[in-house]
C-alpha cells in the first residue's frame, strides 16, 4: 500500500504554523477556529486510519471519540484545502476521501477520491485509494466501476490485508451480474482466508450454495445446504434462511422427489425456519405457496396475512392471493389483489397475465388485451409468443363482438392512465396496508364509504354496481368478521380469515388476497445480492437499472449477513432466488438513472452542502464540465485513454479501470447517484480538473498526516536489463526484506492493464466490411514461397485465408474423415456442445423474439462412434426434410424461409444440434498417420517446429501445441473468442462442407469486452456470438468468409473470431507462436489482463521466457529487450523472496524439475508460481505437491507454519541463464 503523505515529524510543524496563521485570520465558510487546532497525539492517531478500517471500525458503538476525531480533521482538511484554494498535494484529498469513507459520508468520500485521482498519475500504486474507491462504487451500486477498482487493487497488491472483502464483494456483484463462475471463484478465495472480513465463514458458505441453487444445480445446493445445517453454533438467522432455501427448493423442484414427498419436506423445512425466525414474511409466504399447492386455502390465507404482516408490501404476495382467490371463484377479491401487485411493481409480467386472464374469464376482452400488453413489454415476461398470440384470439374475438358488456367494470381506456375506479386502491393505500406499522395512519373506513354513499349521484353505472357490492360486503363484515371469523363472500365456497379484525379496514383493503397460479405463477424483482451494512444488495429482474442511495447511513459495525430470500416462480424457481439483508440500510437499482447523456442541464452537485466553496474545489470546473456532456462519465473517475508503445513490455499497460467508450454515450456506464434523504444531490463527472491543473497543486507544501502503510510498498531499483546478474542480486539485496509476492512476476513497474479504447479515427461505414487477405496456392513451391510466411504474421492482416492448401501440397484429408477417426479410435472422447441451430449473422434468444449476445452452449461428452452415427442420420434427416419440402407449395416453403432478415422476431422454437468439439489427437500412438500427413504442412503452421514459441515449452497444453479435431452438423458454432494468451492459430476444413468465419481486428478487442460487459457477458469465459449491428453501429469492421474443403485459415496474434458451420464438415485446429516482438507482447498482454481477471493462463509466460533464453537466440532487438525485461524482473522478484524467506527463518528445500515437468500454478488463485513453490507439509508428505503461491500460503497460515517452501532451480542456474541470453547477430531472413 502507498504511503499516503510526508513523515509525522516533517509534518507536525508545518501543520501547527499553518493551523496558526490561520487560527489568526477569518476561517472560511462553517469552520471554528476552534477546530482547526490537530494534536500531535491526535494526527498520531488519524495517521492509522484509513479505508482498510471501514467495516471494522464502530463509530456508533464506543467509537464517539474516533468520530469526534474525524469530523474534526475533515474540518481541519478542507479549512486548509480552501486557503490554498485547492492547490494542494494530492494525498491531502486522498486522506480526505479516507476520513470521509469511515464516516459514511458517501458523496464527500467520492468527491475527494475524484480529486486525489485527477492530481495523481500514478494514483494506481495506492492501494488503499483503489480499496476506498471501490467501497463507494459499492455502495452506490456502481459495479461496473467497483469491480474494476477491486481487481486492481488486488493485481497490484495481491498480499493486500483485505484481500478477503474484496474476494467476498467481487463475489457478490458477479453473483449479481450471473457471472456465477467467476462469482464462485471469489466466494472460495474468501472463504480459504483466514484474516478478518465482514461476513462469517457460514455466511460466505450459503452464498456459495445459493450460487449452486441459481444455476440450476440442486442436488449440489441441497448438499451444501444440509451440509451447512451441520455447522455448530450455526446462527439463528443463517439456520433460518438455509431451511427456508431448503423448503422453497423443494416445492419447485422436481428433481427431489414426487410431488407429495416434496410438498411434505418443503412444508416441515419452511416451518422449522419460522421456528428460527418466527418474523420472516418470506418464509411466511413460501409457507402459503406451499399450502395452496396442496389446495390447504385456509392455511394458505393465514401464512399470507403473516407475510403481510411480517414484511413490507410484495408484488409477489398480493399476485398470489389473487390467483387464490381466483381459484375460490373470488373475481372482485382477485381484481383487488391483482391491481395491489401491479401499483407496487408495474413491471409485474405474472400480475398483468393473471389480471388479463380474470378479465377474460369476465368477458372483458379488451381490457384483457391491454394487460396482456402490459405483461409482454415487462422485461421479466418469458412467454411472449403465447401472450402475442392470445392477443391476437382476442383481437379477432373483439371483432365479432364489439358489444361485450363489462363485468368488472374497468373502462376502455389503458390501464396505466385510466383513473382508479372506487374499489381500487391507491399507491399509499397499498404501502398504508402492507406495513403494519402504518395502519393506524388510515383514516376511518367507514368515511371513506361515506364519501362514496356521498358522490352516488355522480357514479357511473359501472361505479354504482361497485358501490352496492361493497355495501353488500361491509354488512356481511359488519355480521360477522369483528372477532375475526372466516369471511363467506359472495360466491365463495370455503372460508378464509380476513386480513384484519376490523371489517371496515378490510373494506377499504378491498380483500386484496394471494393465490397460486396454475398458468404463470408470480415472478418479482428479486435481489441476487445480499444487503449487511455497507454490502448492498440489487435488483436482478432485469428491469431495473440505475442506482439509489438509502435514506440514512448506518453503522458499518458487526451485523448479520444472512439474506432473506425472495420469491420464486416455477418458470424460473431459483434464477430470481433474491436476498434481503437485515440491515436498515438496504440498497436497489433505481429504474432511470438520474443523469443521461442528453440531460446536460441537469443540476450541478453540491457535494459537500454544507461548504459550497469546498464543492467546487473538490468537484472543479463543474459547469464546464457538465457542458462538455459530464453526465456520460458519472463516476468514471479513471483516464480517457492511454498510450500504449511497443518499445518495451514495461509500458504495454495503463488503467483498466478506464472506460474505453466515453466518446459514446451508448458504450458509457452512466451512474446516477443520489439519496433518498437528499434527493437533490447528484453526482458530477469526476474528470474535472477543478480550478487548477495537477501540476499546480506541487506548488505548495501544505503538510499532511503521515499514513501508516500496512504492507511493504514493492521495491524498485535502478537496473537495468543490460546489467548482469551480480548486479540485480546486489541490488536486491540492498532492499528492504520485505519480500515481493511471488505472482506478481512479469509488470510490478506498470499501471494495470486495460482494454484498448476503439482505433481513432473510426473508419468509415463502406470500410466496415473489409475484403479477407486471401491467398491461393498452385503448387508446392507456393506454400513454402517465404513472403507467405511474412504476409501471414504482419500485424497489419488480422487473418489469412490460404486457399488450395491441401491440394498444393496433396494432404490427404481423407485420415481425418468421420469414416476414418471411427475407424482408427471410435471410442475417443468428444466432447459436445449443445446449441440452437440459428443463421450464422444472427444470435436470438430460445423464444426467437429478440436478438442476444449471450449463446446457448450447453457441454456434455460422448464417443466419435456416437457422434458419428449422429452426424450421419442429421445429414439423412436433412435430405428426408429437402425432399419434403420441394414436394410442397411455394407459399409454404416462402413462409419457413429463414433468410429474411427484415421481421421482428424469428420463428421458434430453434431446432437443437450437437456439435462435436475439442477432441484430442495429442496421442501419437492412436494417431501416428494423421499427425504425421501434418509434416508436410510449411515450418511456419506445423505443430512443432523450431520457430514456433509453444514447442519450447517443454511439456503438452492440449489444443494450444497439440492437435484438436471438430466435427460438426449444419449450425454449429464456435462462439467468439481470442485465441488463449492470443497466440496464432491454424484451423483446417476437412469437409465435405463449408464453414462460414467472421473475424474482427485484434485492436478492437476493447469494444467488444464492453459489449460483453453491458450484456452481463464475461469476455474471458462466457459465450458469446456478436450482433453485427452493435459492431457496425460502432464501426468495428468484420471480416467475413467462407471456408471451403482443404483452406486453411490463418489467426493472427490477438484477433476475436467465430465460426458456424455451413454444412456437415471436420475441421482440424492448433495455435503456434511466431518468434515476433508483436507475438510476445500481445501474449504477455494477456498473461496480465487474465491475473487482473481472475483467470488462469494457459500458456506460463514465466516459464516460456526463461526456456526462450535457454534456447532461442533472438535478432530482433525490441523482442530481445521485452524478453529481457521480463527475466530481470523474475529474477528480482526470486531473490528477493528467497532473501527475505532465509531472514524470516525459513528453510528452503530443494526440489528440482523433472523432464517434461509442466508449470506450476498457484492450486488456489490460478496464477503461475516460479521457482519458489509453497506446499503444505500434509501435501509435502504425501508427494502429491499441491502447490500454492507466497501469498495464498500466507492467508492460510500467516507465518507459514503449515508450509514447506520447494525450490526448482538454482539461484546460480537462473543467474547464468540470465548472462548469456544476449542480442544475436541480426542475420538476412530465409526461407520457413
Amino acid at each position: 500500500m502507498k504511503s499516503c503523505g510526508v513523515s509525522l515529524a516533517a509534518a507536525a510543524p508545518a501543520f501547527s504554523d499553518e493551523e496558526k496563521k490561520m487560527a489568526a485570520g477569518k476561517p472560511r465558510g462553517k469552520t471554528k477556529e476552534g477546530t482547526l487546532s490537530l494534536t500531535a497525539e491526535e494526527r498520531e492517531e488519524l495517521s492509522g486510519l484509513d479505508s482498510l478500517l471501514f467495516g471494522f471500525l464502530n463509530l456508533h458503538e464506543n467509537g464517539a471519540k474516533t468520530e469526534t476525531l474525524l469530523l474534526k480533521a475533515v474540518c481541519c482538511y478542507e479549512s486548509l484545502i480552501l486557503k490554498a484554494d485547492g492547490k494542494v498535494e494530492s494525498e491531502f484529498f486522498c486522506q480526505l476521501g479516507h476520513f470521509n469513507l469511515l464516516l459514511e459520508d458517501y458523496p464527500k468520500a467520492l468527491s475527494a477520491y475524484q480529486r486525489y485521482y485527477s492530481l495523481q498519475s500514478d494514483y494506481w500504486k495506492n492501494a488503499a485509494f483503489l480499496y476506498g474507491l471501490g467501497l463507494v462504487y459499492f455502495y452506490y451500486n456502481a459495479f461496473h466501476w467497483a469491480i474494476k477498482a477491486f481487481q486492481e487493487v488486488l493485481y497490484v497488491e495481491p498480499s493486500f490485508c483485505r484481500a478477503k472483502e474484496i474476494h467476498l464483494r467481487l463475489g457478490l456483484m458477479f453473483k449479481v451480474n450471473t457471472d456465477y463462475e467467476s462469482s464462485l471463484k471469489h466466494f472460495q478465495l474468501a472463504l480459504i482466508d483466514s484474516n478478518p472480513c465482514t461476513l462469517s465463514s457460514v455466511e460466505i458458505q450459503f452464498h456459495i450454495a445459493h450460487l449452486y441453487e441459481t444455476q440450476r444445480m440442486y442436488h449440489s445446493a441441497k448438499e451444501a445446504y444440509e451440509q451447512l445445517l451441520q455447522t455448530e453454533n450455526l446462527p439463528a438467522q443463517v439456520k433460518a434462511t438455509v431451511l427456508q432455501q431448503l423448503g422453497w427448493m423443494h416445492h419447485n423442484v422436481d428433481l427431489l422427489g414426487d410431488q407429495a414427498t416434496k410438498e411434505s419436506c418443503a412444508i416441515q423445512y419452511l416451518q422449522k425456519s419460522l421456528e428460527a425466525d418466527p418474523n420472516s414474511g418470506q418464509s411466511w409466504y413460501f409457507l402459503g405457496r406451499c399450502y395452496s399447492s396442496i389446495g390447504k386455502v385456509q392455511d394458505a390465507f393465514i401464512s399470507y396475512r403473516q407475510s403481510i404482516d411480517k414484511s413490507e408490501a410484495s408484488a409477489d404476495t398480493w399476485c398470489s392471493i389473487g390467483v387464490l382467490y381466483q381459484q375460490q371463484n373470488q373475481p372482485m377479491d382477485a381484481l383487488q389483489a391483482y391491481i395491489c401487485a401491479v401499483q407496487l411493481d408495474h413491471g409485474h409480467a405474472a400480475a398483468w397475465m393473471d389480471l388479463g386472464t380474470l378479465y377474460e374469464s369476465c368477458n372483458q376482452p379488451q381490457d384483457a388485451i391491454k394487460c396482456y400488453l402490459n405483461a409482454a413489454r415487462s422485461k421479466s415476461c418469458s412467454n411472449t409468443s403465447m401472450l402475442t398470440g392470445r392477443i391476437k384470439v382476442l383481437q379477432a374475438y373483439k371483432a365479432h363482438h364489439p358489444n361485450t358488456e363489462p363485468v368488472l367494470g374497468l373502462s376502455e381506456t389503458p390501464i396505466s392512465q385510466q383513473p382508479l375506479p372506487v374499489h381500487m386502491i391507491t399507491y399509499s393505500e397499498v404501502d398504508d396496508l402492507s406495513s403494519p406499522a402504518k395502519r393506524k395512519r388510515i383514516s376511518s373506513p367507514a368515511k371513506y364509504l361515506e364519501q362514496l354513499r356521498t358522490d352516488r349521484d355522480h357514479l357511473n353505472p359501472t361505479q354504482k354496481l361497485m358501490l352496492q357490492q361493497l355495501e353488500s360486503q361491509f354488512v356481511l363484515m359488519q355480521q360477522g368478521f369483528n372477532k375475526g371469523q372466516n369471511s363467506h363472500l359472495p360466491g365463495s365456497n370455503d372460508e378464509q380469515p380476513s386480513f384484519s379484525t376490523d371489517p371496515a379496514l378490510y373494506l377499504q383493503a378491498a380483500s386484496t388476497n394471494i393465490q397460486t397460479s396454475h398458468r404463470m405463477l408470480p415472478t418479482s424483482s428479486i435481489t441476487q445480492g445480499i444487503a449487511f451494512n455497507h454490502l448492498s444488495h440489487t435488483a436482478t429482474s432485469g428491469d431495473q437499472q440505475g442506482i439509489c442511495c438509502t435514506k440514512e447511513s448506518t453503522p458499518s459495525g458487526n451485523r448479520s449477513f444472512v439474506p432473506e430470500i425472495s420469491s420464486h416462480t416455477e418458470d424460473t424457481p431459483n434464477g430470481c432466488a433474491g436476498v434481503k439483508g437485515f440491515s436498515n440500510r438496504v440498497q436497489q437499482l433505481m429504474a432511470e438513472p438520474i443523469c443521461s447523456p442528453n440531460s446536460r442541464d441537469s443540476t450541478s452537485p453540491n457535494l459537500i452542502s454544507d461548504n459550497p466553496q469546498m464543492s467546487s474545489l473538490l468537484i472543479g470546473k463543474a459547469n464546464e464540465s457538465m457542458m462538455t456532456g459530464a453526465c456520460d462519465k458519472v463516476n468514471s473517475i479513471h483516464p480517457e485513454s492511454h498510450t500504449k508503445t511497443n518499445n518495451s513490455v514495461a509500458s504495454l499497460h495503463s488503467s483498466v479501470i478506464s472506460t474505453t467508450a466515453a466518446k459514446s454515450a451508448d458504450q458509457t456506464t452512466t451512474l446516477g447517484v443520489t439519496s433518498i434523504s437528499s434527493p437533490h444531490i447528484r453526482l458530477q463527472t469526476v474528470n474535472g480538473k477543478g480550478l487548477e491543473n495537477s501540476n499546480s497543486s506541487k506548488n505548495t507544501s501544505l503538510p499532511m498526516i503521515s499514513r501508516k502503510p500496512d504492507s511493504p510498498i514493492i521495491p524498485s531499483m535502478s537496473v537495468s536489463i543490460y546489467s548482469n546478474s551480480t548486479e540485480v542480486l546486489k541490488a536486491c539485496r540492498n532492499l528492504d526484506k520485505n519480500g515481493l509476492s511471488n505472482s506478481h512476476n512479469l509488470l510490478d513497474k506498470c499501471p494495470p492493464p486495460r482494454p484498448p479504447t476503439s482505433p481513432y479515427p473510426p473508419l468509415p461505414k463502406d470500410k466496415l466490411n473489409p475484403p479477407t487477405p486471401s491467398i491461393y496456392l498452385e503448387s508446392k513451391r507456393d506454400a513454402f514461397f517465404p513472403p507467405l510466411h511474412q504476409f501471414c504474421i504482419n500485424p497489419k492482416n488480422p487473418v489469412t485465408v490460404i486457399r488450395g492448401l491441401a491440394g498444393a501440397l496433396k494432404l490427404d484429408l481423407g485420415l481425418f474423415s468421420t469414416k476414418t477417426l471411427v475407424e482408427a479410435n471410435n471410442e475417443h472422447t468428444v466432447e459436445v456442445r449443445t446449441q440452437l441451430l440459428q443463421p450464422a449473422d444472427e444470435n436470438w434468444d430460445p423464444t426467437g423474439t429478440k436478438k442476444i449476445w449471450r449463446c446457448e452452449s450447453n457441454r456434455s461428452h460422448t464417443t466419435i462412434a456416437k457422434y458419428a452415427q449422429y452426424q450421419a442420420s442429421s445429414f439423412q434427416e436433412s435430405l428426408r426434410e429437402e425432399n419434403e419440402k420441394k414436394m410442397q407449395h411455394r407459399e409454404y416453403s416462402d413462409n419457413e424461409s429463414t433468410s429474411s432478415d427484415n421481421g421482428r422476431r424469428r420463428k421458434g422454437p430453434f431446432k437443437t444440434i450437437k456439435f462435436g468439439t475439442n477432441i484430442d489427437l495429442s496421442d501419437d500412438k492412436k494417431w501416428k498417420l494423421q499427425l504425421l500427413e501434418l509434416t508436410k504442412l510449411p515450418a511456419f503452421v506445423r505443430v512443432v517446429s523450431a520457430g514456433n514459441l509453444l514447442s519450447h515449452l517443454g511439456h503438452t497444453i492440449l489444443g494450444m501445441n497439440t492437435v484438436q479435431l471438430y466435427m460438426k452438423v449444419p449450425g454449429s458454432r464456435t462462439p467468439g473468442h481470442q485465441e488463449n494468451n492470443n497466440f496464432c492459430s491454424v484451423n483446417i476444413n476437412i469437409g465435405p462442407g463449408d464453414c462460414e468465419w467472421f473475424v474482427v481486428p485484434e485492436g478492437y478487442w476493447g469494444v467488444l469486452n464492453d459489449f460483453c460487459e453491458k450484456n452481463n457477458l464475461n469476455f474471458l469465459m462466457s459465450s458469446w456470438w456478436p450482433n453485427l449491428e452493435d459492431l457496425y453501429e460502432a464501426n468495428v469492421p468484420v471480416y467475413r468468409f467462407i471456408q471451403r474443403p482443404g483452406d486453411l485459415v490463418w489467426i493472427n496474434a490477438g484477433t476475436v473470431h467465430w465460426v458456424q458451420a455451413v454444412g456437415w464438415c471436420n475441421n482440424i485446429a492448433w495455435n503456434v507462436g511466431p518468434l515476433t516482438a508483436s507475438q510476445y507482447k500481445l501474449a504477455v498482454e494477456r498473461y496480465e489482463w487474465n491475473k487482473l481477471q481472475s483467470v488462469k493462463s494457459l500458456v506460463p509466460m514465466v516459464h516460456l521466457s526463461w526456456n526462450m533464453a535457454r534456447n532461442i537466440k533472438v535478432s530482433d532487438p525490441k523482442l530481445f529487450e521485452m524478453i529481457k525485461y521480463c527475466l530481470m524482473k523474475i529474477l528480482k522478484q526470486c531473490l528477493t523472496l528467497r532473501e527475505a524467506l532465509i531472514t524470516a527463518g525459513k528453510e528452503i528445500t530443494w526440489h528440482g524439475r523433472t523432464n517434461d515437468e509442466p508449470a506450476h500454478y498457484c492450486s488456489i488463485c490460478e496464477v503461475e508460481v516460479f521457482d519458489l513453490l509453497f506446499v503444505t507439509n500434509e501435501s509435502n508428505s504425501q508427494k502429491t505437491y499441491i502447490v500454492h503461491c507466497q501469498d495464498c500460503a500466507r492467508k492460510a497460515s500467516g507465518n507459514l507454519d503449515n508450509f514447506v517452501v520447494l525450490e526448482e532451480y538454482k539461484i546460480e542456474d537462473l543467474m547464468q541463464v540470465y548472462d548469456q541470453f544476449t542480442l544475436a547477430p541480426s542475420v538476412s531472413s530465409s526461407s520457413s
